[in-house]
Formats: C-alpha cells, sequence, structure tokens
C-alpha cells in the first residue's frame, strides 16, 4: 500500500525541491524515496519513471515561473516591465535550478497541458514586449533576443561561468538596459517580412 498521505503531487513537490539542492541530472527515484522516507518501489505507485517524474517537475515549475513574472510585471509596461520581466525570470531560474532545468524542452507532442503553462509564460513576454510599440514583424525577433540573453545569462551564472572579480549585478543590468535601448531604438535595416503573423502570439514551436 502506499505510504498515507503520500501522493502525486507530493513526490513531485518533493522532487522539484530535492532538484533544486542537488541538480536535475542527480535527481534519481532512489535518491527521492530515501528524502520521502519510503522505498523506491513505492514511488512508482505515484510516478510511472524518472521521466515522468521530470515532467512532473517541468509543469510545476512552469505554472510557478509563470506566476512570479505575472506578478512582477503587474501594472507596469514599457522599459519598467522589461527589467521587472528580466530580473524576475533570473531570480527565479537562480533560486530554482532543478525545476528551471526540467521545464529547459519543447513539451512532448500532444502534452496540452504543459504546452498550455509554456505558453502562458511567452504570452507574459508577448505582453511585455507591446509595450515597446515594435512593427510586427519584429515582434518575435524580439521574444527570440530577449529569451535568449535571459536564458544565456541565468545559465551562465548558474554554472559559475563568471569568474573576474565584476559586480554580476552590474553586469545584468547593462545587459538588460542594451536589450532594452534596443528595443526601443528605430527599425534597423532589417528585411520586411510581410508574411511575419506579428504581434498575433505563437506557441512555443516558434
Amino acid at each position: 500500500m502506499p505510504r498515507a498521505g503520500l501522493d502525486r503531487a507530493t513526490v513531485v513537490s518533493a522532487g522539484a525541491a530535492l532538484a533544486d539542492e542537488v541538480g536535475l541530472a542527480k535527481l534519481t527515484m532512489g535518491l527521492l524515496a530515501e528524502r520521502l522516507g519510503v522505498r523506491t518501489p513505492s514511488l512508482y505507485k505515484h510516478v510511472e519513471n524518472l521521466e515522468s517524474l521530470h515532467r512532473g517537475i517541468s509543469l510545476l515549475g512552469k505554472r510557478e515561473f509563470g506566476q512570479v513574472l505575472a506578478r512582477a510585471t503587474a501594472g507596469r509596461s514599457g522599459a519598467d516591465a522589461g527589467r521587472a520581466f528580466a530580473d524576475a525570470w533570473r531570480r527565479w531560474a537562480l533560486e530554482h535550478p532543478g525545476r528551471y532545468a526540467a521545464g529547459d524542452h519543447l513539451p512532448a507532442p500532444g502534452d496540452e497541458e504543459e504546452l498550455r503553462a509554456t505558453n502562458e509564460i511567452l504570452q507574459l513576454l508577448y505582453d511585455v514586449l507591446a509595450g515597446f510599440d515594435l512593427p510586427g514583424a519584429r515582434v518575435v525577433d524580439a521574444a527570440r533576443a530577449l529569451r535568449s540573453v535571459l536564458h544565456g545569462f541565468t545559465a551562465l551564472e548558474a554554472a559559475g561561468g563568471f569568474g573576474l572579480p565584476t559586480d554580476i549585478d552590474r553586469s545584468f543590468r547593462f545587459l538588460i538596459d542594451t536589450v532594452i535601448t534596443g528595443l526601443q531604438a528605430p527599425p534597423s535595416g532589417l528585411p520586411p517580412d510581410d508574411d511575419h503573423p506579428g504581434r498575433q502570439f505563437h506557441p512555443v514551436s516558434d
């Protein structure tokens, strides 16, 4: 019989916390069972395998991540929203490295639940970018650029990739200020994309 009080949500939550502590790559069913005080086979009554646990952590993390980003940007617009979004992204990713890593993938085909959670995060990004009044054909370009710099910087920081004594917070502010300046600048000489869907939001597959 499953241990009293142990269910899928509890297992996934404990797995997420453990992944944040030890790293997603080091998370095993045996280590999680030890954390929960049960035998490893007991976990399989609640999650099918390690892949299923990773998917649960990803979904949990994306929902939490979306809530944090939404709170950070509520009532803000333009550069203010952009900086708040960036700060919240970096802070959450560094505080929850295991959850962040679990969500760093495209949802599996047909996984509507995780696709919806992913798209809710991306919708917040598009909402922030709407405050910059970008030409329609540049919105997805801007979304990809901002996602790339945020993910890249936090991944390097989390891995200890910044070894020089210069303050990392200052470097991050410089990065975001540079991106925002670019978003506020007139369109560059890039060729127009007449068929580009512009400000319409697009799912993660874009």
